[in-house]
């Protein structure tokens, strides 16, 4: 059958278009190995981003764990040794294989989404059909890597300028110091508000390992926990810890030394201001600020407390004591985590105390889940690649810079108090002047207590931070969420649960209401 010029037009149209397709599906196949390497090798460089600081953190642990046990293994009968070796082999088997199903667990949740949209981009690709191709998909997933890996790490590290404290740019103002601590006025924000010269003072009391800047989180963008105070006028205060590195009283102190310097400032302030000081410690230094009080130190100094957070019976939390319980009692020793300084001076290291931390939280804290997570997030983050959350950025320059060491005596009170239960009488298992401390003694002295906890708080538990309750009365405050959200999301005056409101079904009051309120009943007297 002859063939006539149209059918030889077709056949050549036909056989052109199916090279053209053959040329822009290779082409495109071509363009998605180019990006799917380079997103591979961006992915590699972020695991091994992940993984160096909890790596560091283990070498460091295993220095110390050799140089403690060369000399504890002449001293201990072998059997024993043996035996204390196969629990904590037992127990690191245990937290590996937490780590193991917690990072399977991110791996499939993630590239299971992936293949779907793989397999969609593949057919798309192959069959002309509409949609996104394969060579767009893998494009998206390298500059996804790109922003993990490195723009979100240069974008926390350059939040630093809006993040925390910056008492050389103003807004701050030195009213006293010792050996071991500074004390600075915490100025309103706005040059309108002025601070109430009778006002009752408050000085608020940091946590010694998680440091400072987190309370002054984000101050231009309303989120401080010190700034909600002194913007409602409140005479605030804040005691900032020396450098420990170039602080030799500061590496030495011991609780005796805190709650004199505490006495101190808090006649400064009494003197100042006329009226007795409101002691509110957040974390670690609630714990510290009942302490000082039960000491008898501050009698007449101090007549309120405001704890947030603060971990009062660390025996009662079900993560970190449940992990110190399950660690053998041979090993439960500060000798583990202790570091000697250049001068001799030995101190408690404030970065392997945040690992213990991450090896307790293992299902959550690992690296390769914390990298997925990550990615997720920005993932779902549309924005453009230097535009990130400023909540989130501050939240991770904490985590990953503001760890300090710590002087070993008050390591000591804390690391008693997550082990040693307070008794049936309500006596802490720390002693300061040689003096017991007993909770019943608040009430005695007539000293006004809040105590602040976040319902989903998996650091410091509600058990932990309300075991006071047990023996003597003091008002509560339930936040949501976590460990953070006093001093970061709540600490906003616009939010829902903004500290200087009522709140809540039974009207809990916020830290700030409840200051502001005690100034007003003072008036009175």
């Amino acid at each position: 059958m002859a063939v006539d010029d149209n059918q030889y037009l077709e056949m050549y149209e036909s056989l052109r278009n199916s090279t053209e397709e053959f040329f822009r599906m290779n082409e495109k196949l071509f363009g998605a190995a180019t990006e799917k390497t380079k997103a591979l090798q961006l992915y590699w460089g972020g695991v091994l981003k992940y993984f160096h600081d909890f790596i560091d953190a283990y070498w460091i642990s295993v220095s110390y764990f050799t140089s403690v046990e060369s000399g504890r293994l002449v001293s201990t009968p072998p059997a024993e040794t043996i035996r204390d070796y196969v629990d904590l082999l037992e127990l690191n088997l245990m937290i590996a294989q937490d780590a193991l199903k917690s990072s399977q667990k991110a791996i499939g949740d993630y590239h299971l989404q992936e293949f779907s949209k793989t397999l969609s981009a593949w057919m798309n690709t192959v069959y002309g059909m509409p949609g996104e191709d394969i060579e767009t998909l893998t494009a998206k997933q390298a500059h996804l890597m790109e922003r993990v890996v490195h723009a979100y790490p240069e974008a926390i590290r350059n939040i630093r300028d809006e993040y925390g404290f910056h008492f050389d740019g103003g807004g701050y103002k030195k009213t006293g110091e010792t050996q071991r601590f500074l004390l600075y006025q915490v100025l309103p924000r706005d040059k309108r508000i002025k601070v109430k010269k009778g006002g009752k003072p408050l000085m608020i009391i940091p946590p010694f390992v998680l440091g400072t800047n987190v309370l002054a989180f984000l101050p231009n963008d309303n989120k401080s926990y010190v700034h909600s105070f002194a913007n409602r006028g409140i005479p605030t205060y804040i005691r900032i810890m020396k450098d420990i590195t170039t602080t030799p009283a500061f590496q030495l102190m011991t609780g005796e030394d805190d709650a004199g310097d505490t006495r101190f400032f808090c006649e400064l302030l009494k003197k100042k201001h006329g009226k007795p000081v409101t002691l509110n410690g957040y974390c670690q230094g609630g714990f510290s600020s009942l302490c000082n009080i039960l000491s008898g130190e501050l009698d007449s100094l101090v007549d309120a407390l405001i704890t947030c957070v603060s971990p009062m019976d660390g025996t009662r939390s079900k993560g970190l004591a449940t992990f110190l319980g399950n660690l053998p009692p041979r090993f439960n020793d500060l000798a583990y985590g202790t570091k000697t300084l250049p001068n001799g001076n030995k101190v408690a290291d404030g970065k392997l105390m945040g690992w213990v931390y991450k090896l307790k939280a293992i299902q959550d804290e690992y690296p390769l889940v914390s990298f997925y997570r990550d990615i997720m997030m920005l993932s779902a983050d549309g924005s453009a690649p230097g535009n990130f959350n400023k909540t989130a950025l501050a939240i991770n320059y904490w985590l990953t810079y503001e760890r300090n060491d710590l002087p070993l005596a008050i390591t000591k009170m804390s690391f008693d108090s997550y082990n040693i239960p307070i008794t049936k009488d309500g006596t802490l298992p720390v002693r300061l002047f040689g003096r017991e401390l007993n909770l019943k003694r608040m009430k005695e002295k007539g000293i006004r207590w809040l105590i602040c906890y976040g319902e989903n708080d998996e650091l410091v538990e509600k058990e932990t931070a309300l075991a006071p309750m047990d023996y003597i009365d003091a008002e509560v405050t339930v936040f949501p969420k976590g460990h953070l959200a006093i001093a970061t999301s709540w600490s906003d005056p616009t939010s829902e649960f903004a500290l200087h409101k009522c709140f809540g079904e039974n009207n809990y009051r916020g830290p700030v209401l409840y200051q502001l309120d005690l100034d007003e009943a003072l008036k009175g007297v």
